[in-house]
């Protein structure tokens, strides 16, 4: 059975980080992490002054449920484009038997009817969340992979800086400052050696913020949600109390003092 359970819950982990195509979707997403973590922050911020100010003349109000229904739908699709990234199983459906009830009723009620007020805190509190580590994860890949490149391109910039200005960048570097006399083959050879391990730390790096946005997005929610075991169901014939016997005699061996059977004599 544990293994089961195991085997059924998503892990979502990247192995392999070098040739594997997660890393550089995840790549790709923290790149786009800045500019639609702003955007996020800057909707959510328009649209709750707007609905605030506009309240008066009955416009804001709304206004700030039909806010509170679009946070939801961007926090639904970061947590399915992270799914998608990570191979994750789609989210399980959840069916509401509220939908048939407010089958006659107009938009502004089903809005109504339909907020969460735990929901929207929690929604705002995760898109101001999003902005700041967009920012915060941007700048750790960037500068992670920025170090583990630039030492792998450190060769072939300075071969071709020597070649077109005569430019010398490691005429002052740490070799000369020891004394070593490493030729510029020696050199190349360490500082790629080292790029290809600082890269490889980086995307290691990379993954590991991507597993904190997961959690900090609360992907895994409807996983444990659905995971959660249920009480069995109780066949309503029977009777959640032990049956009780008042009677101490034996059930096959008839009562004293009734009515016992005539038989009639040849």
């Amino acid at each position: 059975m544990k293994a089961t359970e195991a085997a059924a819950a998503p892990t979502g982990k990247v192995n392999w980080v070098l040739f594997n195509p997660k890393t550089y979707a995840t790549i790709l997403y923290l790149l786009l992490s800045l500019p639609l973590g702003i955007l996020y922050f800057t909707v959510a911020v328009t649209g709750l002054a707007l609905s605030i100010g506009l309240t008066p003349i009955f416009i804001g109000i709304p206004l700030f449920f039909g806010v509170a229904k679009m946070l939801n739908g961007i926090v639904n699709f970061e947590q399915s484009m992270i799914r998608h990234i990570l191979g994750l199983p789609a989210a399980p459906v959840t069916h509401s038997n509220n939908r048939e009830t407010e089958a006659g009723y107009s938009w502004f009620i089903r809005m109504v009817r339909g907020f969460d007020s735990g929901l929207f805190i929690r929604n705002l509190m995760l898109i101001l969340l999003r902005f700041v580590t967009g920012i915060v994860f941007f700048v750790i890949m960037v500068t992670a992979l920025s170090l583990g490149i630039g030492l792998i391109a450190l060769p072939v910039v300075h071969i071709v800086l020597m070649n077109e200005i005569q430019l010398d960048i490691l005429e002052n570097s740490l070799f000369s400052y020891f004394h070593i006399d490493w030729t510029y083959n020696q050199q190349y050879m360490l500082y790629a050696g080292i790029g290809l391990v600082m890269f490889w730390i980086a995307l290691r790096v990379v993954n590991g913020l991507m597993q904190i946005q997961r959690r900090l997005m609360y992907v895994d929610e409807p996983y444990q949600t659905a995971q959660q075991p249920t009480a069995p169901l109780r066949n309503p014939m029977q009777s959640p109390y032990p049956m009780q016997y008042y009677d101490d005699q034996p059930v096959n061996e008839p009562a004293k003092g009734l009515m016992q059977p005539a038989y009639r004599e040849p």
